[in-house]
């Protein structure tokens, strides 16, 4: 079952770990570093993504307004300002906002839930841990996420960008699908159908269903949310059942 794993203070509180991990591996790399987990993308592709986002949600999200915000645009730093400061602006500018900032507050968000500021302190910890593993994996390997912010980042992928149509299921995949976090003694239950993914609240679906193909998949929670990024294969993970239907969940 999807539970929220925090509140704005535990996801502002992973933003101010996972910030400085991010700065420190960016700093260690040299800025045309090739990103291994983003084919195509150097550190400073990487950097500048960030301290776009943060700039971006920044913009708009202690406005008020629900109305969609003007796109976000690449950004670019400055001559003398290096991608790193250009992030480490839009990083202290984003705690700012966030420190000050009512979860229950109108604003606009792409996702299925209310349009609230609670949204974007959730999904800027998890953007900033996987861009945080992306950056260390640059210079040699990635620390796990956190196991409660890990399962709390399944969680969101589950309850907010599927359902918000952000990944997409080929029509012709059906079945269930188990996901066991084996460091946070929780678990997910999906049901995979052409028309996109429904997150069960309880496991008797997964026994009595009428599919017949069925996956069940357990790992550390920083595995699965990695292995949900895109970033890590299934196959690290202990998968047993129809392998197939795991690539329902896998990004775009």
């Amino acid at each position: 079952m999807s539970r929220l794993q925090g509140s704005k203070d535990f996801w502002i509180g992973a933003l101010r770990a996972e910030g400085p991990a991010f700065a420190a591996a960016v700093a260690e790399a040299p800025p045309e570093t090739p990103v291994l987990s983003c084919p195509g993308w150097t550190v400073n592709d990487l950097t500048l993504h960030l301290a776009g986002i943060y700039h971006w949600v920044s913009s708009f999200v202690g406005s008020g307004a629900t109305a969609q915000p003007a796109r976000r645009e690449p950004i670019e730093a400055d001559p003398g300002v290096s991608p790193l400061q250009l992030w480490q602006q839009g990083y202290d500018r984003l705690l700012t906002v966030f420190d000050g900032l009512d979860p229950e507050a109108p604003a606009w968000n792409w996702a299925p839930q209310p349009k609230k500021a609670g949204f974007w302190p959730r999904r800027m910890a998890h953007e900033t841990a996987v861009h945080r593993w992306d950056a260390q994996l640059a210079i040699g390997a990635g620390d796990p996420v956190e196991a409660k912010l890990a399962a709390d980042g399944v969680s969101e992928v589950l309850d907010t960008w599927l359902p918000a149509g952000r990944r997409h299921v080929p029509g012709d995949w059906h079945g269930v699908v188990q996901l066991s976090a084996t460091d946070a003694a929780q678990e997910w239950y999906l049901r995979l159908r052409g028309e996109g993914v429904a997150l069960l609240d309880t496991a008797t679906i997964f026994d009595h269903d009428d599919h017949h193909a069925r996956a069940q998949v357990s790992g550390t929670a920083s595995d699965l949310l990695l292995a949900l990024w895109g970033r890590v294969s299934f196959e690290t993970l202990d998968v047993a059942g129809d392998r197939g239907l795991l690539d329902g969940l896998r990004p775009d």
